[in-house]
């Protein structure tokens, strides 16, 4: 029997279906954004270089995950899409297919980084102190690249349809596991010796191993809204096409995001240690506390995903803009609790180092400012997503980049004489101009008349078509 949706995101009240979505998403990116906090504070423990070593790692990873991320995303594109319309063939074909195409390219990845490891650190300006910290830390992390993406791509086809919660279930347990894992790696207890850097990059590389273990598992049960089988996992070069081709553009705008953190941490990195540590907690608060918005933008990517495939765009539209002005005033109330507790907070990551401290907390305060308009932005983009528009999401990241925040943050910290200072200014303006970017292209309504999905599903397969009060199941060709 095939497996039905865990929520028909297509009817009933756009507010409950948000909130029902977009909720457990939140919780469990927090807790996967735990990870990061976790390491950073016990590697705090060991001083501000190997806290710089974690920080100029970070870009680097985030850099391969956005690889990957594309064809994840696509994946959540096309079985929302697909689950809209009641394909349930579809769906399983197609989240098949992105799983074959994300673990090779991530073993792919692996190989090359862990031998490429010291040369990218290199690369990234690493001062004599933290460079091979930082290479300990990021071979470990590459290892690990496999497992990431497996859970990965599972948490993206979990969401495409409706189904947030089995995800989050997941991630709570492994962080827990992590909170225990990474001082044990990381200070060494007993027979365990002390790793240092290294042991918290294996600490999360065993969690994660867990979690795609689990959820590699419920793909293939067929209780969980997919029902993976044996001869899904043919490759299908059609598909895996359509897939590289729908998430290239959004492959792009991740990794463009990513080699935005990484260029600003080598433009970071010139000012010193004590600015590169001040931004690396900087960035992890940042990413922290936005989360709010990026949980928005996943559950609107999968709602405006299903009704478009339900042919309501009327109802995609309606539930874009509802997430993001909910997403611009909770961000605004965090923004302005990030400002007035920066300096404890950033006190938090690195005890007994005033500089830092101080540093931290100034970046924290000129990125709060503009919270609400990074969430507005961060949902019309997933609404973009959602539409299977991610050629227009890739464009405006390549905006933001490129033509605003290193431009910017460049020009103020160097030849207006600002210094670090410069590059935390940057932030606010660059926030303030791709919203308004992502408003107006939203607004002109061209993603309404396209879709991402086909008509067509694969030899042999059978359709099942059903939508709430019909029963009709045709088998094609």
């Amino acid at each position: 029997m095939a497996p039905t949706p865990r929520d028909d995101l297509t009817q009933g009240s756009i507010v409950r279906a948000l909130v029902a979505l977009a909720v457990p998403i939140v919780f469990a990116n927090l807790l996967q954004t735990a990870y990061q906090l976790i390491d950073t504070f016990w590697v705090g423990r060991l001083g501000a270089a190997a806290v710089a070593a974690v920080s100029l790692s970070f870009p680097v990873i985030f850099f391969l995950i956005s690889l990957g991320l594309g064809l994840a995303i696509a994946g959540t594109i096309l079985v929302a899409q697909y689950t809209g319309r009641g394909d349930r063939a579809q769906v399983n074909h197609v989240a098949a297919q992105a799983l074959i195409g994300v673990i090779a390219l991530s073993l792919l990845l692996a190989v090359v980084g862990a031998y490429a490891a010291g040369d990218i650190v290199g690369f990234l300006g690493a001062a004599a102190d933290t460079l091979p910290l930082a290479t300990a830390y990021l071979r470990v992390s590459f290892v690990g690249l496999p497992f990431l993406f497996a859970y990965v791509i599972f948490q993206s086809l979990m969401r495409g349809v409706g189904d947030a919660h089995t995800p989050l279930y997941i991630v709570t347990g492994t962080v827990i596991l992590n909170f225990g894992l990474d001082p044990l790696f990381i200070l060494g207890w007993g027979p365990v010796p002390a790793m240092g850097v290294s042991g918290a990059a294996l600490a999360t590389v065993v969690t994660q191993g867990l979690a795609a273990t689990v959820g590699l598992g419920m793909l293939f049960s067929g209780r969980y809204g997919i029902a993976l089988r044996a001869h899904h996992l043919v490759p299908d070069g059609a598909t895996l096409w359509r897939l590289t081709r729908l998430g290239a553009p959004s492959a792009v705008e991740q990794s463009t995001r990513a080699l935005g953190l990484m260029l600003m941490t080598i433009l970071v990195a010139g000012f010193g240690t004590h600015a590169l540590a001040a931004y690396g907690i900087g960035t992890r608060m940042l990413s922290f506390v936005i989360i709010p918005a990026l949980g928005l933008s996943q559950a609107t990517s999968a709602l405006v995903g299903q009704n478009v495939g339900a042919r309501r765009a009327d109802r995609a539209e309606r539930t874009a803009w509802l997430a993001a002005g909910a997403a611009f005033a909770a961000l605004s109330v965090i923004g302005v609790l990030a400002f007035v507790f920066a300096e404890p907070i950033v006190a938090l990551f690195v005890p007994g180092a005033p500089g830092v401290i101080a540093q931290g907390a100034l970046f924290v305060q000129c990125t709060a400012v503009s919270y609400g308009l990074i969430g507005a932005q961060q949902v019309l983009t997933g609404a973009f997503r959602g539409a299977g528009q991610t050629v227009v999401a890739m464009m405006i990241a390549l905006v933001s980049l490129w033509m605003l925040q290193f431009p910017l943050a460049w020009l103020l910290s160097s030849h207006a004489g600002l210094g670090a200072t410069g590059i935390w200014i940057a932030y606010p303006v660059q926030n303030l101009l791709t919203a308004i970017l992502a408003a107006v292209w939203f607004a002109r309504g061209g993603w309404k008349h396209q879709s991402a999905i086909e008509t067509s599903i694969p030899e042999g397969e059978v359709e099942d078509t059903c939508r709430p009060g019909q029963i009709t199941q045709t088998t094609l060709r």
